[in-house]
């Protein structure tokens, strides 16, 4: 059988954004880790607030960007200057530097068209989305008008208590999650 360890999370429920927010400064203040938030949409300087690390993932964009930006440069070289070059006037050419200009447009949307579709690509490995996947939402409420806070409560659970009630907490609940 195999060895699986628990842990106690202190779900909170909160009805308005401004007393979520202020109740995120106020947890973290007081030492507590806050694992996530689940809030129907997105609330101005939360994760700013909840001490998350700024995201990478313009870097990811513009190196999506950079390999449709090659893959154009490569494709419009290879048919238009070595598989079947132009012939205008009756003159080959075979300088793609000369013939740049009329590839910018193809240069353009393949970088648009990379980025664009790489990074809902990126998008849905890093959120493990998949289909077949499980609903990871541990009240549906959130979806619609509540938000809530996911709390590790391993230590100081009933200092941890009084504080959510303290900052506007509408309901608490304690589980035990699976690591």
């Amino acid at each position: 059988m195999a060895n699986t360890d628990h842990r106690l999370v202190i779900r909170a429920l909160y009805d308005d954004d401004d007393t979520l927010l202020s109740a995120v400064k106020s947890i973290r203040e007081k030492g507590h880790y806050i694992e996530e938030a689940y809030t129907p949409f997105p609330i101005h300087g939360l994760d700013k607030a909840m001490g998350l690390e700024p995201t990478r993932i313009s870097i990811a964009g513009f190196l999506y960007g950079l390999t449709g930006l090659s893959f154009a440069i490569w494709m419009t070289w290879y048919m238009m200057i070595h598989d079947w070059p132009m012939n205008i006037g009756g003159k080959p050419n075979g300088n793609w530097m000369q013939n740049m200009p009329a590839f910018v447009p193809i240069m353009f949307e393949l970088t648009v068209f990379f980025t664009a579709h790489l990074m809902v690509w990126t998008y849905w490995a890093i959120n493990g989305l998949y289909p077949g996947r499980k609903a990871m939402n541990p009240d549906p409420r959130t979806t619609d008008d509540k938000f809530m806070l996911e709390i590790s409560a391993d230590h100081e659970k009933d200092a941890l208590i009084s504080l959510l009630k303290e900052t506007g907490a509408i309901e608490l609940k304690e589980e035990e999650i699976e690591d």
